[in-house]
């Protein structure tokens, strides 16, 4: 077994992390201030290949392997947990989705434009009452000539407000659950898609978040991905790599609150010492550092198995259950360390635990996760 990291995979990493350490960093507590879409720091990740990762270069992406791009998610959510999730969901729930699913002209017209930047995709699959029960779908699809009539509302959609096409997962079949969901493709220009106000969220601030109501939305012949009755499928093959980068965005956060409890520990001194020679710091300090090791072992693990297996739904769940208390645990350490200061309003320390409370919820809660986990368990016991 070979635990480490390939010289072009170092190079990359290095480079994706002088990008954040220069370019998003400084931008950090501004976006999660104002709550804005970070448009010029997404033009600058598309120019570096990072809308596209996995994407082959013959489709406009950078063509790289899924350890590549949990490194590059894990670097930049070390910066901008909220530019991590931006790229996560378009590289993992919308490109790749098009890249294994699509028809040869949904290829044609949307995926270079997607893992080149040119375009920004989101993914509608949540709903008021079909989110950890997402085959659930009260959003429907009926029938109109060769295309679809599509009603429905969908909540919580990252990127949507900066999105040019949509993956819209809604009912074709409805009251059969998952085997009646059929997916589609649909640019947000079309008639009958209306976004909502931008969600004003604890954490991930300025992701874009929007509800979108489709009222009698048209979807042309072209517009459905895959087979009828596939949707729900071809959504929990899009999630296992998206809690891959879940998990690589929730080690980038549990590690950016390391680095700050580290150098608080160092530079605040109480009775004549730095706080860092006390034990109670000390064993904070090396639980988070051992924690956030077993997460980041995990997170490559799932990302290699993506590489290599048809699904890698068990390691997926693992590693995004396991970094995302990891990290949780790390903010709330380093917050303890801050002490008041950490809990002021705008301190790193605040935002970071504001940051990575999401990653516990979205793309599958840990109780979810936990689900996952154990059903794959009980089935290998019982074949």
């Amino acid at each position: 077994m070979r635990l480490e990291l390939t010289d072009e995979q170092r190079a990359f990493r290095a480079s994706v992390r002088q990008f954040a350490e220069a370019e998003v960093a400084p931008r950090a507590a501004d976006i999660d201030t104002t709550n804005r879409f970070p448009h010029d720091l997404v033009r600058q990740a598309s120019a570096r290949g990072l809308m596209g990762v996995t994407i082959p270069t013959s489709d406009g992406g950078a063509g790289r392997d899924y350890v590549s791009y949990a490194l590059a998610i894990e670097e930049i959510a070390r910066a901008s947990a909220t530019l991590a999730v931006i790229l996560a969901v378009n590289n993992s729930l919308v490109a790749e989705l098009v890249a294994r699913f699509g028809s040869p002209s949904q290829r044609d017209g949307w995926l270079r434009r997607l893992a080149s930047g040119q375009a920004l995709g989101a993914f509608a699959l949540s709903e008021p009452n079909a989110g950890t029960d997402a085959g659930q779908q009260r959003t429907t699809a009926v029938r109109d000539g060769d295309g679809y009539r599509i009603t429905g509302r969908k909540v919580w959609v990252a990127n949507a407000e900066a999105a040019d096409m949509l993956v819209v997962f809604a009912a074709t079949t409805p009251d059969i659950g998952g085997r009646g969901v059929s997916a589609f493709l649909v640019p947000v220009d079309t008639a009958g898609v209306r976004a909502g106000d931008v969600v004003d969220s604890l954490g991930v601030r300025g992701l874009g978040c929007r509800d979108i109501d489709l009222d009698n939305v048209l979807v042309g012949p072209g517009g459905r991905v895959g087979p009828e009755g596939d949707g729900f499928r071809i959504a929990l093959w899009a999630l296992d790599g998206g809690r891959v980068a879940i998990a690589a965005q929730a080690l980038g956060i549990g590690h950016a609150a390391f680095d700050e409890a580290v150098a608080h520990a160092r530079q605040r001194h109480t009775f004549g010492r730095p706080i860092g020679r006390y034990q109670a710091v000390q064993w904070m300090l090396a639980d988070m550092a051992t924690e956030l090791d077993a997460a980041r072992m995990l997170t490559y693990r799932a990302a290699a198995a993506k590489d290599t297996q048809e699904r890698c739904t068990s390691e997926a769940a693992m590693a995004k259950l396991y970094a995302s208390e990891a990290a949780h645990r790390a903010a709330d350490r380093t917050m303890q360390i801050f002490a008041a200061e950490g809990y002021r309003r705008g301190s790193t320390a605040e935002r970071l635990v504001r940051d990575v409370r999401a990653t516990e919820i979205y793309q599958g809660t840990s109780e979810v996760q936990r689900m996952v986990i154990a059903a794959s368990e009980i089935a290998q016991v019982q074949a």
